[in-house]
């Protein structure tokens, strides 16, 4: 079965800095791009790491106020991300990544997994080619109604069941689908809404359908005539 790619559905003209950008053009491309995460690239292009909003509020947080209570001690790299002036201080290096020709289940798999609100798509030699975010996940349920119900035709009913689409009728509004007809063996119809559901697009799906043969009678073994 066919499912949208992370490729398809990414943010193509990404902002991103070098390892040397100074703390304060950081904090500028936050608050005038309205983005909150930014990749940070090499010299050769490669993905270095990324600098989150949390990232540079550690300052803020940390910063002292004369006269007033001192912010509390905590963990090295919190401090050292407080004391940083450009991007290659303050980065995280260890960054989750998503190649371009995962799934759309698959990033939002990764990104719910990992707890993180973007993913930086890269490619095998380690190069940035987008972003994205969970609101590019949920495009795929923008896809129009009579493409999800071409889709259950030729790779459901057709293609992962083989029976006779003409029996069935696929009714798809607002990404809800319903089925109804007849298929071929009555072992199709648990398998039905399974695959329904693992269409790109579709919210849920309900199922009222007939069977023209009972194959849970069938024997699964050879049978011998009687003596």
């Amino acid at each position: 079965m066919r499912h949208c790619t992370v490729a398809t559905v990414m943010t193509n003209r990404v902002v991103t800095v070098t390892t040397e950008e100074p703390f304060k053009n950081l904090a500028r491309l936050f608050v005038d791009q309205r983005i909150s995460t930014l990749p940070v690239t090499g010299r050769d292009g490669r993905l270095a790491g990324v600098v989150s909003e949390s990232d540079l509020l550690q300052k803020a947080e940390r910063q002292a106020d004369p006269g007033g209570r001192r912010p509390r001690p905590g963990r090295r790299a919190a401090r050292a991300k407080a004391a940083a002036d450009r991007a290659s201080e303050v980065m995280t290096t260890r960054v989750v990544t998503v190649p371009p020709d995962a799934t759309v289940a698959e990033a939002a798999r990764l990104m719910d997994r990992r707890n993180v609100t973007s993913l930086p798509v890269v490619d095998e030699d380690g190069r940035l080619r987008g972003i994205v975010t969970p609101r590019d996940l949920l495009r795929v349920f923008l896809r129009p109604d009579a493409e999800i119900r071409d889709d259950i035709y030729d790779e459901v009913i057709g293609q992962s069941l083989g029976t006779n689409p003409v029996l069935v009728d696929v009714d798809v509004r607002n990404g809800m689908v319903t089925v109804t007809g007849e298929v071929e063996r009555k072992s199709m119809i648990p398998l039905v809404l399974p695959l329904v559901r693992a269409v790109d697009g579709v919210v849920d799906a309900e199922a009222h359908l007939r069977y023209a043969i009972d194959d849970s009678r069938i024997p699964s073994g050879p049978v011998f005539p009687a003596d």
